[in-house]
């Protein structure tokens, strides 16, 4: 029985794993909001969106989560017309990056949600095992 606690507990595990790094690119994504190129048509910084992987342990035989991979979000960039500015292309154009606070406050706010939940879990089944283990004294 309290091996499936155990089980439950490593689950809860890879979730808070994967959503502390999706929290890490959040805040990789809002630190460069206003991170633009420095030279004429140079792109500017480029949003990164998390992808998520299943996978079954094959000790345990559970579904866990990971990460799978960090993909640059292929939307495109705004334009801001800026003649003087550096980075201006040809046209006077500066590109600004593809990173929107909100969005990523509103994605912060999912990842602490599922974190919290992933936690909650290990600490039930944390609670449980030492229940078993007070039973059996």
């Amino acid at each position: 029985m309290s091996g499936n606690l155990s089980i439950s507990a490593d689950i809860a595990v890879s979730g808070m794993k994967a959503q502390a790094e999706r929290l890490r690119i959040i805040s990789e994504n809002m630190a460069n909001a206003d991170s633009i190129g420095i030279r004429p048509g140079e792109d500017p910084y480029r949003r990164q969106v998390v992808m998520f992987k299943d996978y079954v342990d094959q000790e345990t035989g559970a579904k866990m989560v990971k990460v799978s991979r960090v993909a640059k979000d292929e939307s495109p960039f705004e334009k801001k017309y800026e003649p003087n500015h550096p980075a201006a292309d040809a046209q006077g154009y500066v590109s600004l990056p593809n990173v929107n606070p909100l969005i990523e406050m509103m994605d912060m706010k999912e990842a602490q949600r599922t974190y919290d939940a992933n936690l909650a879990v290990m600490q039930t089944a944390r609670e449980m095992n030492s229940s078993i283990l007070d039973v059996l004294k």
